[in-house]
């Protein structure tokens, strides 16, 4: 491993006056179209809030077993919920934490057989009766990081020389935000994989991640080679998905990456954030300065991972190839029709 090419950036230069706010929009520009990822400082997320965050999620997986299983996603039909260590593919591979997956938390609603079938992922969540401190720190955390993915949305917009507002509109009615809360148990050093998540590309705009203090295995492919992203206590590991790829042709480049599993005895928690448009949301390719325009790279499209741009398509495409068993019991004649595993 080499020096990590991952910036931090300081989103409180934002409110520091014009200057400030030229010199984040510049390094965020430059972030997202050379790396795709970074660190960021200075959103004013409370501590306190960060300290139930992680002691309700260590909470969460202390519970008996039947407690964690009265949410087991098996049970929805909207992926939602408890997944077993090995319960989430990547690439057809097992990736190794327990994790709950959480969320808008809307009614489903009475489709017809003509509508789109990523509309069938639009439901309610499940939340552990032993545990509802968990629903309630969930939803503080959603809303803080919907208005910092909203504040970052923005501030490309204008680093590209775009207009804020028709970036910003696909998010202003019935967001679809995903939130995981995931465990990676400790695997020995002699293990046959060390794959706590495989290597891949989010397939939405944006995610936001927060892992506990100290905790390292996040490692993003730069140039040929693996990096390791170095843990800063408090920080958010921001970075780009396909969907933003797409709005810029290119310029913005979404980024493969992995995480390795913790050493035997050990464990971490991490929790990400995921903030996209509404399922049948098609995201435009953004008007963008005629010199990043010139820059475009085109969308990196992977032959067995072409990306829509219409959200909903590309999280159905994910849903059903990181958990075909949930698939298998609630949507058999789409799980049919779906290709290989991601």
């Amino acid at each position: 491993m080499t020096a990590t090419p991952i910036p931090v950036l300081d989103l409180a230069l934002l409110d520091a006056g014009p200057e400030a706010a030229a010199r984040f929009h510049d390094e965020l520009r430059r972030a997202t179209h050379q790396v795709g990822f970074f660190t960021l400082v200075g959103h004013g997320i409370p501590e306190r809030l960060q300290e139930r965050l992680l002691a309700t999620a260590r909470a969460f997986f202390a519970l008996p077993e039947e407690d964690k299983l009265e949410i087991e996603n098996l049970k929805s039909p909207y992926f939602r919920g408890y997944a077993r260590v090995g319960g989430e593919l990547t690439k057809g591979q097992v990736d190794w934490r327990e994790q709950i997956d959480i969320g808008p938390g809307r009614a489903g609603a009475e489709l017809r057989p003509d509508d789109p079938a990523y509309l069938r992922l639009e439901g309610p969540n499940q939340w552990p009766t032993a545990l509802p401190e968990l629903r309630t720190v969930i939803e503080e955390w959603q809303a803080r990081l919907g208005d910092i993915s909203r504040r970052l949305l923005a501030a490309w917009a204008e680093a590209l020389g775009a207009d804020p507002a028709e970036l910003l509109e696909l998010f202003a009615d019935r967001p679809s935000v995903h939130i995981k809360v995931a465990r990676y148990p400790g695997k020995p050093e002699t293990a046959e994989s060390r794959q706590g998540v495989g290597s891949h590309k989010d397939g939405g705009v944006l995610t936001l991640l927060w892992v506990e203090p100290g905790a390292g295995g996040l490692q993003v492919e730069y140039q040929g080679e693996w990096h390791d992203v170095p843990p800063q206590p408090g920080a958010l590991i921001v970075n780009i998905g396909e969907l933003l790829e797409w709005a810029t042709d290119g310029y913005l480049r979404a980024t493969v990456h992995r995480v390795i599993a913790p050493a035997e005895g050990s464990a971490r928690i991490s929790v990400p954030f995921f903030f996209n448009p509404r399922l049948d949301a098609s995201v435009p390719r953004l008007d963008i300065a005629p010199e990043y325009r010139a820059e475009a790279r085109g969308v990196e499209n992977d032959p067995d991972n072409v990306i829509s741009g219409v959200y909903g398509e590309n999280l159905l495409k994910s849903r059903l190839r990181a958990h075909p068993d949930v698939a298998a019991i609630h949507h058999p004649d789409l799980l049919a029709a779906a290709p290989g595993a991601r």
